[in-house]
């Protein structure tokens, strides 16, 4: 990936769903213009969900996700539907395929996605294949329903045509994603990014959040500077004014804070994310919950990535051995990583949650909404660490 390419989690997610050999595969080829998903006459063929990043015209940068069929069955398809259920939690917009007039699992999917306020288009696929067209099992899913599906085969181009406008149309209200520095800095702020290069920090990369928040500073008109931690106070010793933001990473509030200029406002990566894709002010009361728990609590760490723990690891070893520190050695915390994520967090104080630049907005969304359904508090890296340190109340909010 370049740096001229939208990442995978600022992208419109669109999934494809359906039973078995209900034509998905074909469908999201003839969507794409290309030969994403494997096309076979024997149902299970997709097993892992697909994902197809590409540019749609009217919309922009989407992915497409080609998803296995939630009728599947045994073992490993118990283990596909699984991965269909998650896929559905990440999806901006549905694109649900009725194939038979047993359609009792395809209503129950469609009562999902109207319970999460997901866009969902009805579809009659492999029309080509029906005697009628499709027109009988249109009327009678429009019956059960409530809502008209569209007719589309992969070869129907004016059907696949349809399809296109009705996403363009299905577009969620919140679409545009915030900013990510919203209104703590704006055109000819100067603006200091403080980042550590620790082992943590990819060789001659820097990391997303990093990349993502100098490329809207840049857009914004701003004047952005870097300096590595060590470097801070010789930066600002060169400066004739003080900057009017410092943005560092989380970790390095204790050694950024004390050198802080009285007048500039001071925030991390994570605390911007945990605006740009989840509830800030879900995640702020989280952090608030967090003053008040003991060493019996039990802590729920998650992290987006997947990547092979490191030396001095922040979710799996700093913020741990933080939390240690500050409630109890006794404190019990587990680590899940990447979409792994406990359907019951009942048995859980809090929930802490990395900045997420690995996943969509619609995602986290997800995620918080399960805690609120189950009352379990939750927070963010940035906010967990800056309350810990006794700072939350001295660290800067995306939105104001």
């Amino acid at each position: 990936m370049s740096l001229n390419d939208t990442t995978r989690g600022n992208r419109l997610h669109i999934g494809l769903f359906g039973r078995r050999n209900a034509g998905k595969s074909s469908l999201i080829n003839a969507l794409t213009g290309q030969s994403v998903a494997t096309v076979s006459e024997v149902p299970g063929t997709t097993t892992d969900p697909v994902y197809k990043a590409m540019e749609l015209h009217g919309i922009g940068p989407v992915v497409f996700i080609d998803t296995a069929g939630f009728d599947d069955e045994g073992t490993l398809g118990k283990l596909r539907v699984e991965k269909t259920e998650r896929a559905a939690r990440e999806t901006d917009i549905a694109l649900l395929l009725f194939s038979g007039l047993d359609m009792a699992e395809e209503l129950a999917w469609l009562e999902v996605f109207r319970r999460q306020k997901t866009p969902v288009i009805l579809l009659i696929s492999r029309t080509d294949e029906l005697p009628d067209g499709g027109r009988d099992l249109q009327a009678a899913v429009e019956q059960a329903a409530g809502e008209k599906p569209l007719l589309v085969s992969a070869g129907d181009r004016p059907g696949l045509d349809r399809v296109r406008q009705e996403l363009i149309r299905a577009l969620p209200e919140d679409f545009e994603q915030p900013s990510i520095t919203g209104e703590l800095c704006q055109a000819g702020d100067l603006v200091l990014l403080v980042m550590p290069q620790d082992i943590q920090a990819p060789k001659g990369r820097l990391i997303l959040p990093q990349v993502q928040t100098l490329r809207e500073l840049l857009d914004k008109g701003c004047q952005a500077l870097c300096c590595t931690t060590d470097r801070l106070a010789d930066t600002l010793a060169r400066l004739k004014e003080p900057p009017q933001l410092i943005i560092t990473d989380s970790q390095a509030f204790k050694a950024v804070y004390p050198l802080k200029p009285a007048r500039t406002k001071l925030t991390s990566f994570s605390v911007l994310f945990a605006a740009f894709k989840g509830d800030i002010a879900y995640f702020l009361t989280g952090a608030e919950v967090l003053l008040h728990l003991t060493a019996s609590a039990h802590i729920l760490i998650a992290e987006a990535c997947t990547h092979k723990p490191l030396q001095e690891d922040i979710g799996r070893v700093k913020l741990p051995r933080l939390l240690r520190k500050q409630l109890g050695a006794d404190l019990s915390v587990d680590i899940v990583s990447g979409k792994d994520f406990p359907a019951d967090l009942t048995g859980y104080d809090l929930v802490i949650h990395c900045g997420a630049c690995m996943f969509n907005r619609k995602y986290v969304l997800s995620r918080v909404q399960q805690c609120q359904e189950q009352q379990v508090p939750m927070t963010n890296y940035g906010l967990a660490i800056a309350a810990l340190l006794g700072i939350l109340d001295k660290v800067s909010l995306p939105n104001g």
